[in-house]
């Protein structure tokens, strides 16, 4: 029997927790374990999934991060042949959320899955574009044969729900232990390389969206650039980024004149900006460590 263990780093998640509990209790397959990281929470998350029945570790906040936090708790189950990872603010949107993505690996060939990310109710135009345009409503299986057609897009996935197989996440090293951000796509970029299969599941949804502010979304491309910069074999071994870019920025403008023209100068300006962080990124060994903890939104890392 396969036994699929759900993995989730946990900080203050509030009524998060309970939210994520109640649609844990109601999948069809119930995991073999649940283990919860958490960095050191001063409201209930603890309690509440130790209530439940999950492992829950604790972790000082300064000791966490992307990679090397979820490497340690994959290190925790050993038993298990699917580490499903999810992230507190992704609920899981049906009772088969979890059993959709591990049904993807009745194909030996696939090393990975992620499903599709929904955008909550209160979601923006703006934001609700992001999800429509990141996670559409067709699955897709990609190889290291679509390279050229996506460039580094076909490294694309998610960690806020993410399946990898145990054997291939190990084979290819599992998740780099100072990972300043986009552990996911690492793993992805060497799957690929290794002749796996990453599979792209639209009926696998958990809902998850973010309302950035313009200066959160400068923030966060900082954070891409940097991670561009840090790995700069992703960009070499499967292409240029800028192009995707430019390709979302089309997506976005056509969306917003037929939802919300009013947004169309907003969303010009957040590219703009989106663009300046990300090249800022690209060159932050140039820069002091005070400055980039301003300009990140990975603020923890640069301490």
């Amino acid at each position: 029997m396969t036994k699929v263990a759900v993995i989730i780093p946990t900080l203050n998640a509030g009524h998060l927790a309970d939210q994520m509990v109640h649609m844990l209790k109601k999948q069809k397959i119930q995991p073999s374990d649940i283990l919860v990281i958490d960095s050191g929470s001063t409201d209930n998350t603890a309690h509440v999934f130790r209530e439940f029945g999950a492992r829950v570790f604790g972790l000082p906040g300064q000791k966490f991060n992307h990679g090397g936090t979820r490497k340690y708790a994959a290190s925790l189950c050993g038993e298990c042949d699917i580490l499903v990872f999810m992230t507190q603010d992704a609920i899981p949107a049906s009772g088969d959320s979890i059993a959709r993505l591990c049904t993807m690996f009745d194909d030996p060939n696939i090393g990975m899955a992620y499903g599709r990310q929904l955008p909550r109710d209160a979601a923006g135009f703006i934001e609700r574009h992001a999800r429509l345009r990141n996670y559409p409503a067709a699955s897709e299986i990609r190889t290291i044969d679509d390279r050229g057609l996506y460039g580094v897009k076909v490294t694309f996935c998610s960690n806020s729900f993410c399946a990898y197989r145990t054997s291939a996440y190990e084979s290819v090293g599992g998740f780099p232990e100072d990972s300043y951000f986009g552990e996911d796509q690492v793993i992805a970029g060497r799957m690929l390389l290794a002749g796996y299969k990453i599979k792209y599941d639209a009926d696998a949804a958990v809902v998850h969206s973010h309302g950035y502010s313009i200066i959160e979304d400068f923030r966060r491309y900082f954070d891409v650039g940097v991670f561009h910069a840090r790995n700069t074999w992703l960009l070499e071994e499967f292409g240029s980024a800028e192009g995707e870019g430019f390709k979302f920025l089309k997506s976005e403008m056509h969306y917003l004149s037929t939802q919300q023209p009013s947004l169309i100068f907003s969303a010009l300006a957040r590219s703009v900006l989106k663009l300046i962080g990300y090249r800022m990124g690209r060159l932050e060994r140039r820069l002091p460590k005070q400055l980039k903890a301003i300009l990140g939104m990975q603020k923890f890392y640069w301490k």
